[in-house]
């Protein structure tokens, strides 16, 4: 049987399921999402020679995705069983108060129907199984994937594998569906009516082109897109001293991972003007080898990008980098440029998505505050530093302000799947900077809440019935029951 359905094929299917769906109880909901990932662990040795073969990632990087992604699902199926996220409060009546209270039970229920826009960087982990379905399902919403043209005989096998465990356990077969990889089929799912909520992971031009899409709709609909971001770390002048080498290395290791293909890739490094610094850079670039990008088109903009960085006059070109024509492959590129020039270029704010980052030099520290008022919203930002430093002070609330993710001493590739991370940030980063996409509280994109007046408990859904019959956390009267 085929896995891909047309959009309205797509659509009716995941109508009809989702009030299936969303009245599972939380251990048949968890239990769903454990039974995909068993699955695709299963499969692994099927899945990931044909990762290797549409995104040139190799077998261990990809190996390891497979393990993140099975780990999401968990990480949600225990965000589910916790039931917490239902955000269950109950007032009781108060008949004698003035005025009078009465009965008022609240709970978070499912938007309904959701797209998911598969990614193109993380055939796994963000792509047709990744975090934005994994949350969606853990919601109690139904699914419908596009998936990335990257990859799209993956993205088959994947959801085959996938729908062939719900079936196993009984489950409709609406709740996980997929529409083909066509830009049309995008247009169309967005703007179905049967959809409520959509996510997004990719470029900024293509990620607004659909929330305007979503916005205008007749009647306008959620759509939680990560667009990107540059991810600046900055070094104070006593790291540079003490460690600057070590940092520069750390820097190249981290902005060349993967080509350059992380939307957490650190596109600048904020430094004191220093000729080691510098040298140790250059030194770890041209001990990285040629990498291939994933598609044509991403490997076509990203050397645009720095065609067009270099041909600045304020740039200064450390590695030029360049492509490999015979063996389809890029070499990283380093690049040079004051302080003051970016504060006044905001072009250089912009990711250019591959292996290049821009050296930042600065010669009053003073620069760095300047620099960080102006940067745009971001998913993450670090500083590597000492914690006594001044200069510490004034920057991290700068940086506060405009990160989703705050680093110390580290570097941004590399979001751990957790309950406490945030992945998200102010425009451009993300279109809802007030959610994430990765982490246990991403379940709460796909949720609205829902109070009921005065209803009979057999007539309550069972979260909100009096003895706590699921023993969920629970506010009762504004104390907290925790289950």
């Amino acid at each position: 049987m085929s896995t891909v359905m047309s959009v309205d094929e797509a659509c009716a299917a995941a109508e009809a399921a989702q009030q299936w769906y969303a009245d599972t109880d939380l251990q048949t909901r968890a239990s769903l999402l454990e039974a995909i990932a068993d699955a695709v662990d299963a499969a692994r040795d099927d899945l990931v020679p044909i990762a290797v073969e549409e995104s040139r990632l190799g077998i261990e990087r990809l190996t390891g995705e497979v393990g993140r992604t099975t780990g999401q699902l968990r990480l949600m199926a225990q965000v589910v069983r916790d039931g917490a996220f239902l955000g269950v409060v109950l007032d009781k009546a108060l008949p004698d108060a003035t005025p009078p209270r009465p009965d008022l039970r609240r709970m978070n229920v499912p938007l309904g129907p959701v797209a998911v826009f598969a990614a193109s960087n993380f055939p796994f982990a963000f792509s047709t199984l990744g975090g934005d379905t994994a949350a969606a399902l853990a919601a109690g919403c139904t699914v419908v994937v596009k998936p990335n043209p990257g990859h799209p005989r993956l993205s088959d096998a994947i959801m085959a594998v996938a729908q062939q465990a719900l079936a196993d356990v009984g489950a409709p077969r609406g709740v996980l569906t997929m529409v083909s990889h066509g830009l049309q089929d995008g247009i169309d799912l967005v703007t179905d009516d049967r959809i409520e909520a959509v996510a997004f992971t990719g470029s900024q031009r293509g990620g607004l082109a659909l929330a305007k899409l979503a916005a205008d709709r007749p009647r306008p609909i959620p759509f939680y897109g990560e667009l990107g971001s540059i991810n600046p770390i900055f070094v104070t002048p006593e790291a540079a001293a003490e460690r600057g080498a070590s940092i520069a290395e750390g820097w190249v290791g981290s902005f060349t991972l993967g080509a350059g293909q992380f939307c957490t890739k650190p596109g600048l490094l904020v430094a004191p003007r220093d000729e080691a610094m510098r040298s140790a850079a250059v030194a770890a670039v041209g001990g990285v080898p040629a990498q291939g990008m994933l598609t044509q088109p991403i490997r076509d903009a990203f050397l645009h990008g720095v065609s067009e960085r270099i041909d600045m006059a304020s740039i200064d070109v450390l590695s030029g980098g360049g492509w490999d024509a015979e063996t389809d492959t890029v070499h990283a590129t380093l690049l040079a440029v004051p302080a003051s020039e970016v504060i006044a270029t905001p072009e250089l704010l912009e990711e250019c998505f591959g292996p290049m980052s821009l050296l930042v030099e600065y010669d009053d520290p003073k620069q760095m505050l300047a620099l960080a008022d102006v940067l745009p919203g971001l998913l993450a930002a670090g500083i590597h530093g000492n914690a006594d430093e001044p200069i510490v002070d004034e920057l991290m609330p700068r940086l506060v302000a405009r990160a989703g993710r705050v680093l110390w001493n580290g570097w941004p590739t590399g979001v751990a799947v957790t309950w406490s991370m945030q992945h998200g940030g102010p425009f451009p980063a993300t279109t809802a900077p007030a959610t994430t996409s990765v982490g246990a509280s991403a379940v709460d994109r796909f949720l609205r809440p829902v109070t009921w007046q005065g209803m009979p408990q057999a007539v309550l859904p069972v979260p909100l019935r009096d003895g706590n019959p699921w023993g969920i956390p629970r506010r009762v009267d504004g104390v907290l029951d925790p289950g």
